[in-house]
Order: C-alpha cells, then sequence, then structure tokens
C-alpha cells in the first residue's frame, strides 16, 4: 500500500473518478471551442494560400508563419507567464487573435486577400499561442485539486487532439468549399467566446510575483536572468531534465514519421488523398480513446513502467509502418502511436505540474518546451533525408531503432523508480 505521503504527491495514486468541478469545466469549455476553430484555420489557411500562389515554397510558409513564434518567443513567453494574472492574459490574447483573425476575414469580404497578410495574421496567432498554451498547462493546477491532474490533462489533450486534428480540420474544408471566408470568421468568434468564458474563471490562488535580480535595473537584464532562472532550474532536476530529452527524441521521431507521411501514404500504400486523410483521423482516434484509459494504465502499471509502454508503442508502430507497409497496418499504427503520445502528455504534464514551484512554471515550462520541440524540425529534416535516399520506409525503420534505445533508457529509469522517488523527495522535502 502506498503511504499517506505518496498518495499526496501521487496524482495516479487516488481515486479513479476525481471531480473536477465547474471552473474546470469552463476551461474545458473554452479549450475545445478555440480547438475547434484551429483545427479550420490550419485546414483553411493552406487552401486559402494554394489560391493567391501556385508557389509550394510559398504554400509552405503558412506552416512557418504559424510556428516560427514558438522558437523566437517561447523563453520570453514563458516568463511572461510568471509575471502576470494568467487567466486575465490568456483572455486578452484571445481578444487580440479574434482581431487578427476577424481582421483577415474582412480582408476576404472586401476581395483584398494577399498572401502577405495571411502570413501577418498566423504570425499573430502562433504568438498568442506561444503564450497561451504555457499558461494554460500553469493554470490547470489552480482550477483541480492534486488528485485530479492526470485526468484533468487527459480530458484536455483529448479535446485538443478532437478538435484541432479531426472536427475542426473537417469542419474547416467544408466551409471553405461553400466560402472561403467562413472557417476565417467562425475561428474569429470562437476566440471571442473562449475570453469570454476566461473572464468568468475564478482561479484558487495566484502565482508569486517574479522578484527582480540583483543588480538588475534594466528591463533586458531583468528579462535574461529571468530567462536563465528556468534554465538552470531545469539542468538542476535530474528527472525532468532527462525527461526533456526523452520528449526531444520522441519528437524529432514523431515529426519525421509525419514530414514523409503525404508520400509513404502516395507512394508505399497507394493512398489518394482521402485515404492520407484517413491515416491522419485514425491518429485523432487514438488519441481521444486513449486519454480516459491513461490514467488507468498508469495506476496499474505505475508511472515509471507506464512511460517504458509509452516507448514500446512507438516502436511496434514504427516497425509495422516499415516491414508491413498496407494501409490496414498503417491505421493500426497510427492509432497505436497516438495512444502512446497521449499517456506520455497525461504522465508528464502531470509531473511538471506538480514538480515545478507555481511560481517558475511558464520559465521552466518554455525551456522544457524548447528542448522537446527544437527537435521537431531537426527531426522533419533529417526524415527528409533519408526518404531521398532509401524510401519512406526506411525512415520508419530509423524510427524503430532510435525508440528502441529510448524504451530501454526509460526502462533503467523505472528500474530506479526515478519518478516516483522525485515524487516522494517532493512531500519529504
Amino acid at each position: 500500500m502506498l503511504s499517506a505521503g505518496q498518495r499526496a504527491a501521487d496524482p495516479a495514486a487516488v481515486a479513479e473518478r476525481p471531480r473536477l468541478g465547474r471552473e474546470f469545466g469552463r476551461f474545458w469549455t473554452a479549450t475545445a471551442c478555440s480547438g475547434i476553430g484551429d483545427g479550420m484555420s490550419l485546414a483553411a489557411a493552406p487552401l486559402m494560400a494554394s489560391t493567391l500562389t501556385d508557389d509550394p515554397r510559398l504554400i509552405a510558409g503558412v506552416t512557418m508563419a504559424l510556428t516560427l513564434p514558438y522558437v523566437v518567443f517561447g523563453i520570453p513567453a514563458g516568463v511572461l507567464v510568471d509575471r502576470f494574472d494568467r487567466r486575465r492574459a490568456m483572455a486578452v490574447i484571445d481578444v487580440v487573435r479574434f482581431g487578427a483573425m476577424a481582421g483577415f476575414a474582412v480582408t476576404l469580404l472586401l476581395d483584398r486577400a494577399h498572401l502577405g497578410v495571411l502570413y501577418l495574421c498566423l504570425f499573430v496567432i502562433g504568438t498568442g499561442e506561444t503564450y497561451y498554451r504555457n499558461a494554460s498547462q500553469a493554470l490547470v493546477p489552480a482550477l483541480v485539486t492534486r488528485d485530479g491532474l492526470m485526468h484533468a490533462n487527459g480530458r484536455l489533450v483529448a479535446t485538443q487532439s478532437a478538435t484541432t486534428q479531426f472536427v475542426g480540420p473537417l469542419a474547416g474544408a467544408g466551409l471553405f468549399a461553400l466560402a472561403p471566408v467562413l472557417p476565417f470568421g467562425v475561428d474569429a468568434v470562437t476566440f471571442l467566446v473562449s475570453a469570454v468564458l476566461l473572464t468568468r474563471l475564478r482561479v484558487a490562488g495566484r502565482p508569486r510575483p517574479v522578484a527582480a535580480p540583483p543588480g538588475g535595473s534594466g528591463v533586458t537584464r531583468r528579462l535574461l536572468a529571468d530567462m536563465t532562472t528556468g534554465a538552470r532550474w531545469l539542468w538542476r532536476h535530474h528527472l525532468l531534465r532527462n525527461l526533456a530529452l526523452m520528449a526531444g527524441a520522441l519528437n524529432f521521431v514523431a515529426a519525421g514519421a509525419m514530414a514523409v507521411l503525404v508520400v509513404y501514404a502516395h507512394r508505399s500504400l497507394g493512398l489518394s488523398d482521402l485515404g492520407y486523410g484517413m491515416l491522419l483521423a485514425a491518429e485523432a482516434v487514438g488519441a481521444v480513446l486513449a486519454a480516459p484509459v491513461a490514467p488507468a494504465l498508469v495506476r496499474r502499471v505505475g508511472r515509471d513502467h507506464a512511460l517504458v509502454a509509452v516507448a514500446g508503442a512507438h516502436v511496434v508502430a514504427s516497425l509495422l509502418l516499415w516491414l508491413v507497409p498496407s494501409w490496414p497496418v498503417a491505421v493500426v499504427a497510427f492509432f497505436v502511436a497516438a495512444c502512446g503520445s497521449v499517456t506520455w502528455d497525461v504522465v508528464v504534464v502531470a509531473l511538471r505540474q506538480t514538480l515545478i514551484p507555481d511560481g517558475l512554471q511558464g520559465r521552466v515550462n518554455s525551456v522544457y518546451r524548447l528542448v522537446a520541440w527544437g527537435a521537431i524540425p531537426l527531426g522533419a529534416a533529417a526524415a527528409g533525408v533519408v526518404s531521398h535516399r532509401y524510401g519512406p520506409p526506411a525512415v520508419y525503420g530509423f524510427g524503430a531503432a532510435l525508440m528502441l534505445l529510448i524504451m530501454l533508457r526509460m526502462l533503467v529509469g523505472a528500474r530506479r523508480r526515478w519518478i516516483t522517488r522525485a515524487l516522494e523527495t517532493e512531500v519529504t522535502g
């Protein structure tokens, strides 16, 4: 049996279905509403770009405009998360994003749409997202009790997957076929609805204000000191530092798999564009179904071994895609991989929310994300080289080998009970 101290620190060792409360319900509704709008724009933006240019490099610029802010503003956004009231700042960001998206919709109505305006709109949306996503994770512990963290994160992950990868894209493509302005206009409205819901949240407590570092009279000096504070804290925390590196390796493999998926679907599986969409849908369905199951898996095998199972799921998925190139097997593989990814998020996000002090949540999470997400473009680039030289299936073969190494590293950590010991230290310390 677990001791009282272990139960207090262990997000997985509590009641199976803790009550998440009305405030979390409002937060979940805001997340779902905004996610549907985001999914619509993710589908409609490339379609819109293709009507403005036939240059594939310029069409790819849509993704660049949306994701570049993560690299440029990720760490500064983490500092700001710890400086301001998170709920109010998220509401303000949603209002700004409403203005940007509504402005682009107006240009469509006036027949004044321009590719540069689309880039600017998406850059604003992505810049807001760097703060919003960091702050939303830091806000969850103020909305639910500690024993509800894993369930709350599981529900949020499932909602984000269902809305941004499944419901939103389908609705966005359908509305774009009716009238290009519709998906952008509806997305603008979802930002506004989300802002209203956030203003009605009642949050239990606020982050401690960030103290100015000694001798740091200048704004720039204080900002740099705050950014290095998060990096130093993460580097000194053995568990979270290792998990950040493991997350980077997982994202490296996952990004490579997605980067060549279109080529793999067309050339190796003989699928049409609709078949490619089927593979994406399988991934989204796997994420949605895995979210409520992940906490039960963690209770049964423990947090340490749950992450070993995550790596094992990715090994199996990569091997299937490499050795058995057929579309039914590919559907199963992406379903399994999505289940593993969701389980990782449910466990690790709850750990970060538990182990990182509230006043450092934004800064440490921003550095963690830089390590984990910085591997994404590297994985995509490496997959392109491997696919060009050896063919798309080889990407999944290399991915299986790397994931096997990750699984062995996770197994060593599980045998040493690295997660359990870190949580025990949090309670006794």
